[in-house]
């Protein structure tokens, strides 16, 4: 039995989760999410609780169970509590700036890049003194958030020699010796 799967998802308060038409849809106070589901597989809401189903142990049962559970908790999470990345841009010059919904990154090359995110992200640039910029993202959709933070990711990847780049807060970038160093 998939261990994900079997697990219930606890409904927190002010959180409703309504299932029709194979679809589950999520309403909270940070916004409304929903997710369509395979028919294999069911889904009941029973006091407080969102328990899902298999019809047998077969391989691709198996897989889905701990999916659809998983994305059914992704969403339960985002409209109660929602989810927040924090990005920093490292390097000289590397700066970023929020008006509205566009995020403008200057990354050293010769133009500056305009990003048009969408409404149900919400962005956030901070610039301090003697630190690198921050970018903040916040949204109650989990894979919207990650899609929109490896778009940004990609325009500007650390590099393992100086660590350059645009890196989630936290990250660890595997560093590497240069020429130099190697040389005897």
């Amino acid at each position: 039995m998939s261990r994900i799967g079997k697990a219930p998802i606890v409904i927190p308060a002010g959180v409703t989760v309504q299932v029709k038409d194979n679809v589950v849809t999520v309403k909270g106070p940070k916004g409304e999410l929903s997710q369509e589901i395979n028919p294999d597989i069911t889904v009941n809401v029973e006091d407080g609780h969102v328990v899902l189903t298999r019809p047998s142990d077969e391989r691709t049962h198996r897989a889905m169970h701990g999916l659809y559970r998983a994305l059914v908790h992704n969403m339960v999470v985002g409209v109660s509590e929602g989810y927040k990345k924090e990005m920093e841009l490292v390097g000289v010059g590397y700066r970023a700036a929020a008006t509205g919904q566009v995020l403008e990154l200057a990354l050293g090359y010769s133009h500056a890049i305009y990003i048009k995110l969408p409404k149900e992200v919400k962005v956030e640039a901070k610039t301090e003194r003697n630190k690198n910029p921050l970018i903040i993202l916040e949204s109650s959709d989990k894979q919207l958030l990650g899609q929109v933070c490896a778009k940004i990711r990609s325009l500007r990847k650390p590099e393992p020699y100086k660590g350059k780049g645009i890196k989630f807060v936290g990250e660890i970038i595997r560093r590497k010796s240069g020429k130099s160093a190697n040389a005897k």
